[in-house]
């Protein structure tokens, strides 16, 4: 058998540097005082930061395959790539695609050459409020072995004037992605490995996740089931004392992978299985009694709660995923 490890991390605000000559006006006049002090220095501090937690996983080979979130450009996940590239020497490449989000940040994929070919294709969609916000951005991979496996990075709308306020929009992206999963069946037949990853700034038990998505956490109820359901990895970390993301003393399970019945089988009909699914969380990566996340903040917030400090990371922590994948193709 041979392995995948899949990483998924919200990166916080991973902004270009403040003059940068890549960002449009527009964007320019939005972020100009939050980039206060976004130098190149920075920039690279938080780049090196974060490459210290992901060369450790994977035994120090680091992901096969990262997706991310919050990301302002691909000239920012060239310098991730090359620092990630230069510190495990492995052939990474970068998709990215730019978004209409009124904050500049992307959804974007690093996956290891070696192991990986795409079909060159990328599947983006964003979600209307008002404005264009967030994304959900989908890639389509084949392993040396000739496996399909497709990957969906999601970012849905954040819980900012109120957690039910704000959930019809999200339960708009649920839906959206549930009819992206049914095209992908029925395009690629009811093996195709899916794996969903993201910030889906709600709960595995949430009505968006569990009802919308149709996504559960009993693997029967997936298997079982005449609609392409879907299997969410991260029910049982709710109610412990490790999420993702930290809010006053709330612990919450907002980044999960959620996976196809293509992986979620046992069937040896089935090329990928999963191995292990963790929360990513050193030492040095969190704080106090309820294991919040240490943020790297802005220099622009010095002296605030969201202030500067150079060993942070991010405001949430990232989450692993390992699959098995058979040798051999199957009929």
């Amino acid at each position: 058998m041979k392995k995948h490890t899949i990483f998924w991390w919200n990166l916080e605000n991973l902004f270009d540097v403040e003059t940068s000559p890549d960002r449009p006006d527009w964007l320019q006049k939005r972020l100009k005082n939050e980039l206060k002090g976004w130098s190149q220095q920075v920039l690279q501090k938080k780049i090196n930061n974060l490459v210290s937690v992901m060369q450790r996983i994977n035994d120090g080979k680091g992901p096969d395959i990262l997706g991310v979130c919050e990301v302002e450009n691909e000239n920012v996940m060239q310098r991730l790539m090359q620092t990630l590239k230069a510190a495990v020497n492995r052939n990474y490449v970068v998709r990215h695609h730019d978004t209409a989000d009124a904050r500049g940040i992307d959804i974007a994929f690093i996956y290891d050459a070696a192991m990986y070919q795409d079909d060159g294709q990328l599947f983006s969609h964003h979600v209307m409020k008002r404005n264009a916000t967030r994304e959900l951005l989908q890639i389509n991979l084949t392993t040396r072995d000739h496996h399909e496996l497709i990957v969906i990075g999601n970012h849905w709308p954040s819980r900012s004037g109120g957690q039910y306020e704000s959930e019809p929009f999200r339960i708009m992206v649920a839906e959206t992605l549930g009819y992206w999963i049914d095209r992908i069946v029925e395009i690629k037949g009811k093996n195709i490995a899916v794996v969903l990853m993201g910030d889906f700034n709600d709960e595995p038990f949430n009505r968006s996740i569990k009802d919308y998505l149709k996504a559960s956490h009993a693997k029967p109820v997936v298997l079982n089931s005449i609609s392409n359901r879907v299997h969410n990895l991260m029910y049982d970390f709710y109610g412990g004392k490790q999420g993702t993301y930290v809010y006053g003393n709330a612990i919450h399970v907002l980044d999960q992978f959620i996976v196809s019945r293509g992986i979620a089988s046992l069937s040896a009909l089935y090329p990928f299985k999963v191995d292990g699914v963790d929360i990513v969380a050193f030492p040095e990566m969190e704080k106090g009694r309820y294991h919040a996340p240490v943020k790297f903040g802005r220099p622009s917030k010095k002296g605030t709660r969201d202030g500067y400090n150079e060993q942070g990371f991010s405001d949430h922590f990232p989450i692993v995923l390992t699959l098995k994948e058979a040798e051999e193709a199957h009929p």
